[in-house]
């Protein structure tokens, strides 16, 4: 029986096993050893938060997008691609194999290069874009749909 939800659930689905594949594929490409830093995981979850932060400003600030691009790209794509269970995973690891010291540089340095990507992407973003558009028409309070950035 298909419902209103069907068409989102299909994107979030589809874009899900997109990035959960993407994620496997540079899991194999970069693998990393069981006591060291998981520069893979890092890497992916610091690029997915840039991505979501670039993403969000794209679609909420700078222009309207279908109504599947959120779910698709944002909770699916992105959503598969990035992951913090294995984040945790690799922490418990890692202490578990008496490396303490990496497993708090892991924690605290995902954190702060996830926040300092979404931020740093979304702040580049919205200045190559919404403000750009708002510095070419001062006299414009919003952005009319007919004159969105492109």
């Amino acid at each position: 029986m298909a419902t209103a939800q069907s068409p989102i659930v299909a994107a979030v689905a589809v874009g899900g096993g997109i990035g959960a594949a993407a994620r496997y594929a540079a899991g194999l490409t970069w693998s990393t050893p069981r006591d060291g830093f998981p520069w893979t995981t890092f890497a992916i979850n610091t690029l997915g938060c840039a991505a979501i932060g670039v993403l969000l400003v794209l679609i909420t600030e700078a222009r309207p997008a279908h109504p599947l691009v959120r779910p698709f790209l944002g909770t699916g794509v992105l959503g598969g691609f990035t992951t913090f269970s294995s984040y945790a995973v690799e922490i418990r690891g890692l202490l578990e194999h008496g490396r303490a010291l990496t497993a708090a540089a892991y924690l605290l340095a995902t954190l702060a290069a996830a926040l300092t990507a979404v931020w740093l992407a979304a702040t580049a973003t919205r200045r190559l874009t919404v403000d750009r558009w708002r510095y070419r028409h001062p006299a414009v309070e919003e952005v009319p749909e007919h004159e969105v950035v492109r």
